[in-house]
């Protein structure tokens, strides 16, 4: 057998391994990062929503995000409020009627309120869609966290908190971090809201 899979192998988690590193550089990363995690902590207290949105992987870790408050992570503790924008029968409905751009932004319409959190997705920050539900929920007064790649795109100057992953082009790179970013944040929030879960 050839060594062409080892070698490629080891070359894709070196390429994640410097992404990672990259990203664990940047002070400013850090810190938008915390700062993510501390409006979804003030948004929880005082009984706001959590939302999210994206488009294909990126949906699906809208859909993550989600389910991680909803259900559990490091250990049991109470539910708390998170959507997904998800729901096929709601953007397919949306799509028909009023064209794929509005299938977030007349989910942020529905269910997004002054004092909730919209963390919006897009490897490339130019998805027509995540622009449109960003937009909205900014005329709300929703906080709007943006997880981005390649630079940021459109979203990044629009956003209240961008987090742009560095150095990485692909969005397998991107998603990859994404997650990370996702679970980073969920952990720091119940560190702070239910500290019995990592005595």
């Amino acid at each position: 057998m050839s060594d062409a899979p080892t070698t490629h192998l080891e070359g894709a988690l070196q390429d994640a391994a410097r992404v990672l590193s990259a990203f664990m550089a940047d002070d400013a990363l850090l810190a938008a990062v915390l700062r993510f995690a501390q409006e979804a902590e003030a948004t929880l207290r005082r009984g706001g929503t959590l939302l999210s949105c994206g488009n294909g992987g990126s949906m699906c870790d809208a859909m993550h995000f989600a389910e991680e408050w909803t259900g559990r992570f490091r250990g049991d503790r109470s539910a708390q409020p998170a959507i997904a924008f998800a729901d096929a029968a709601r953007l397919s409905c949306t799509a028909n009627d009023m064209g794929y751009e509005e299938v977030f932004a007349r989910e942020v319409q529905a269910f997004g309120k002054e004092g909730d959190l919209l963390l919006a997705i897009s490897t490339s920050g130019q998805s027509p869609n995540v622009l449109r539900a960003c937009a909205e929920a900014q005329k709300r007064g929703l906080i709007v966290v943006g997880l981005l790649g390649n630079g940021g795109g459109e979203m990044a100057s629009i956003v209240d908190i961008p987090i742009v992953v560095p150095m990485a082009t692909t969005s397998d790179r991107i998603q990859e971090m994404h997650i990370k970013v996702i679970h980073m944040t969920i952990e720091l929030v119940e560190r702070q809201m239910f500290p019995e879960n990592y005595a």
